[in-house]
Formats: structure tokens, sequence, C-alpha cells
């Protein structure tokens, strides 16, 4: 079983986004796959139509031990389970601060699931948190959506110089999101940060409306819009992601 997160410290970059789609081409592909909502907004809940509703809350959750289990709905979309968010996931980090070994604590948790599932994908909260650092401790891969802007690329060196004080050993790959090419700024910023940062991916997200129809649609835009430029996009970031995981068949 492989993990990966979509993680940013800012928030608005489509990460959520990101997150749905990918897990719905992975689903789509035949990969048993597991989607963890771990943003107290549960968006991507809402956008797999999933009840954002967890059972005992946040303590619940840690306290589940093999029985994580109990917490998966299944979704529209053979294959694609959930593990749905609901705005108790807000005191997650104080509770995981009371645990022993706090950082272990999610990988544990997700261990018994090793037969039940070969993907999971997590969509973690912005910001930087001991709920993030679980994460990356918890994953193989942390996929980080940057829009092509300062400010973006900002949080994303903040990102790789928290980790790596964290000793946090997850593989991290950015790629760029919500990409507007007819914006010079977006163009010379994707151009000068893929020039000087190997580990970044050459695959975009554009802005688009699809994108945005994903809300009042509550659907994968890989599902409803196959044929759209994002849904293409996010293919091809799909493939590459998977043959990095060693997923792709």
């Amino acid at each position: 079983m492989k993990t990966t997160a979509l993680f940013s410290i800012k928030g608005g970059v489509g990460k959520t986004a990101a997150a749905v789609n990918l897990a719905h081409l992975a689903a789509r592909g035949g990969a048993r796959t597991l989607l963890w909502d771990l943003d107290p907004q549960g968006a991507a809940s809402f956008y797999l139509r999933i009840r954002p509703k967890l059972a005992g809350g946040s303590r619940r959750l840690l306290e589940r031990k093999n029985r994580l289990g109990e917490a998966i709905k299944a979704s529209d979309f053979t294959g694609l389970d959930v593990i749905p968010a609901d705005f108790s996931l807000r005191r997650l980090v104080l509770e995981l601060n009371d645990l022993d070994d706090p950082l272990a604590r999610l990988r544990r948790l997700l261990r018994p699931l090793r037969d039940d599932y070969d993907l999971v994908f997590v969509d973690c909260a912005p910001g930087v948190s001991l709920v993030s650092d679980a994460v990356m401790r918890a994953c193989d891969l942390v996929l980080v959506p940057t829009i092509p802007t300062t400010l973006s690329i900002r949080t994303y060196a903040q990102l790789v110089a928290h980790a790596r004080e964290k000793g946090l050993d997850a593989a991290i790959v950015p790629f760029f999101s919500m990409v507007d090419r007819r914006r010079r700024l977006h163009r010379d910023v994707m151009l000068e940060f893929a020039g000087r940062s190997p580990e970044c991916s050459r695959i975009f997200i554009p802005y688009a409306t699809e994108v945005e129809q994903m809300g009042p649609r509550r659907s994968p835009v890989t599902a409803f819009g196959p044929a759209s430029a994002p849904a293409r996009a996010f293919e091809q970031l799909w493939s590459q992601v998977a043959r990095r995981l060693g997923a792709d068949g």
C-alpha cells in the first residue's frame, strides 16, 4: 500500500481538487483506493457526496487502533472509498499532542488497511502543524500544489526547510496548479522555478471553470468532464505519480 499526501502551507491552491481527481483516476484504473479527508472543512468529502460526519469525532478517530476501517464510507465510484472529515478535526493537533509518539500515530492507524487498499490519498489542511508532520511521516510521497507566484514558491521553500529540520523523509514533489498561461508572471515563475528545482513536476493544472464546477456538480472533473483541459492534465499528473509509486500496473 502506497500513501500520498496532498499538502501545502498555503490554502486556496487547488489541493483538494487534486486529491479528489487523482484518487478518482487511481480507482478508475483499477487500484483499490482510499481518500482520507483530514481537512476540517471536509471539502473532499463534499465533492464525493460523502456526509461530512466523523462518528465520535477526532478523538475516536485516534483511538480506533485496528478499527480505522469503521470510519470508511463508499463513494459513488467503484474502487474509491473515503474516510470523511468534519469540523471536529480542528482539535486533532491538540489530541495528537496528548499521545505518546504522536508522529507515528497516523502511520499506525493506516497499517491494518494494507491488505484492503493499494493506494491511500490524504487531503491535509493547509498550514504546518503536528498533524501535517504526522502525515508526512506516514506517507511515501507528498504532492505540493503550487500557484506560480512569488509567495506560493516561498511557502514551498518553507515547507521543504521544515521537513528537513524535522527529519521527515517523504519525497516532496511540487506541481503547478491554477495556472493561467496568459499571465506573464505565471509563465516567468514556472520557467524560473522549474529550471532550478529538478524535483518539480513538468505537468501543470490550468485554471479552468471546469475545476470550479466540481462544487455544484459534487464530482471529480475527471468524471464529468474527461475531455477538458484540467482532466487531461490530472491524467498526465496521475500517470507520472503512478510511475513514481510503482502503481502503474
